[in-house]
């Protein structure tokens, strides 16, 4: 007996994926102007130009789009890209200015997602989880790094890996470049050499 062999549509595949980064792109923007709680999936439908089944069959619910927001946010962001480049490096000054330029690249790239993710968590039935989900990779990545830096000399007397991975959150965590780049009107340029500047002297070695 010759079993059926399910029809693959490339262009329909390339078809649901355009729909769908549509889609994430529309409620991405909403959710960051408006706030995760002030969006509906009508809303999210008419910016798309698509219908609100289309949504649902597309992607999901409101929750299930912002997961994927989160994800997409996750992946990318270039994480994985600025880890293997650090670690490359041999020096404290060589690391830290990729770390200052790749996680700015991150952040201004996806800013209007970590915005998104950001308005959404007083709304979100549990903001922990969400907030966990957004920034779990990030921090391990920098804690990585951290352990590169001690590798290679690069840490002050006394500063342990898990000190300098939390000052590297500190520093360039996205609540860093929101402050200095949204809430006090930084260019880009200005916010990564300054971040760069500050981790370089309070780690450098005496």
């Amino acid at each position: 007996m010759t079993g059926t062999r399910a029809y693959v549509s490339p262009y329909r595949d390339r078809a649901a994926a355009r729909t769908r980064a549509l889609i994430l792109r529309h409620a991405a923007r909403l959710f960051a102007e408006r706030g995760y709680a002030r969006v509906t999936v009508a809303d999210i439908a008419a910016a798309a130009g698509v219908a609100a089944k289309t949504v649902f069959a597309s992607v999901g619910g409101k929750a299930e789009v912002l997961n994927q927001i989160v994800d997409q946010a996750v992946e990318g962001s270039g994480y994985k890209r600025t880890v293997a480049a650090a670690l490359t490096t041999q020096t404290l000054a060589d690391a830290l200015t990729v770390v200052a330029h790749g996680t700015r690249i991150g952040n201004e790239g996806g800013s209007t997602a970590l915005e998104a993710i950001r308005k959404a968590l007083p709304a979100h039935a549990d903001g922990e989880a969400l907030w966990l989900q957004a920034t779990a990779a990030y921090r391990d990545a920098l804690r990585t790094i951290a352990g590169h830096l001690q590798t290679i000399g690069g840490l002050s007397k006394g500063c342990t890996v898990d000190t300098a991975a939390d000052l590297l959150w500190l520093w360039f965590g996205p609540a860093a470049w929101r402050t200095l780049v949204a809430d006090s009107g930084w260019s880009w340029d200005q916010a990564e050499q300054a971040l760069y500047r500050t981790s370089l002297a309070a780690l450098a070695p005496a």
